[in-house]
């Protein structure tokens, strides 16, 4: 009796640590990470009283397209919920490979023909950013998003 409880806890403690190590190898979730020296920015852009609705046009039919051609990756746009920000900041974040890519990236992308056409043609009703504020950010050892 003594060997056959001997054998069943064995044989409970292998398939334990077994399913123990399947689990963590194929169902753990992904890890996002940068290559090499990527950095963030966060971007918040102030928009001149009644001009936020041109800016999402502009982003939404536009610019995040030709973000995409100059290796600026969009993390994720937000718009803020409480007044009086929700009616004049668009937020976002851009991953770049490193700062000095994001000098370039941007310096491309502000000469980029197509960026001028969309740029003035967006405002030909009037300015739409009042003030732009950048952050470069590096992601902390225990952030999710490396």
């Amino acid at each position: 009796m003594k060997l056959t409880w001997f054998r069943v806890s064995i044989f409970a403690a292998v398939s334990f640590a077994a399913g123990s190590w399947v689990t963590a190898r194929f169902a753990g979730l992904p890890k996002v990470e940068a290559a090499g020296s990527r950095v963030y920015e966060l971007r918040v852009y102030h928009t001149l009283p009644g001009r936020l609705p041109a800016l999402m046009s502009r982003f939404r039919d536009h610019t995040v397209t030709i973000f995409n051609r100059h290796d600026m990756k969009s993390v994720g746009y937000w718009a803020p919920e409480d007044a009086p920000v929700k009616d004049n900041e668009l937020i976002y974040i851009l991953a770049h490979p490193s700062r000095e890519a994001a000098t370039k990236n941007w310096n491309e992308f502000r000469a980029d023909p197509e960026w001028q056409k969309v740029s003035k043609a967006s405002e030909a009703d009037g300015k739409i950013v009042e003030k732009v504020d950048s952050t470069f950010m590096d992601p902390t050892d225990f952030s999710a998003l490396k």
